[in-house]
């Protein structure tokens, strides 16, 4: 079966974005962006790949990636319709629509898809963000990796917006680069 993984960048406090979706990326430099390029070049959107010289490269962990609108918003605002045009691409909205026919906007609900999905043949599925639609499927993610930039942002939007329910996960790798940023994968503990 796939497997769902949150694949996110957040601050030290633990934000994905400041609270009107402001983001800071001047973590991605370095050694880090050395990792990402080559084990999870996929998650460039398709608009900046040939500029890393990513044109060519395939795919090595997703295929499919999950937004909610707000994640998806901003490539609307710079006019880009189809951000990961070399993923398969699903956006989770009650009230967007289908602005691309490469991008699926889904309005039913997210665990149901999200259980189908898993059930199809392919690679990795991705959860690109943001926090609602994250803590609708926290039950739905088998996998979490973190890239924990060092900067507080105060305020935002945080990694997931869901009730309290504390669930535990299990650290699997964690690596600190040079720019401070660390990158930590993480799976549910499963209960005995």
């Amino acid at each position: 079966m796939r497997q769902l993984t949150y694949y996110i960048g957040c601050s030290l406090d633990g934000f994905i974005a400041g609270p009107d979706g402001e983001t800071d990326s001047s973590g991605f430099d370095g050694d880090l962006k050395d990792a990402i390029l080559s084990e999870f070049p996929e998650t460039i959107p398709t608009h900046a790949r040939e500029g890393l010289g990513l044109a060519d490269v395939p795919n090595k962990v997703f295929d499919t990636i999950l937004m909610g609108r707000a994640t998806y918003e901003p490539a609307l605002r710079i006019g880009v319709t189809s951000p990961y045009a070399h993923l398969r691409q699903y956006v989770f909205s009650s009230t967007l629509t289908r602005n691309d026919p490469e991008v699926e906007v889904v309005s039913g609900d997210p665990v149901e898809f999200v259980r189908g999905l898993k059930r199809q043949p392919g690679a990795g599925i991705w959860l690109c963000g943001g926090a609602g639609i994250a803590g609708q499927l926290l039950g739905e993610i088998d996998q979490l990796v973190v890239k924990r930039y060092p900067v507080v942002f105060g305020s935002g939007i945080p990694l997931f917006r869901a009730p309290f329910a504390p669930a535990d996960w299990q650290l699997c790798e964690s690596r600190v680069f040079l720019t401070g940023t660390t990158l930590a994968s993480y799976v549910q503990r499963q209960e005995h």
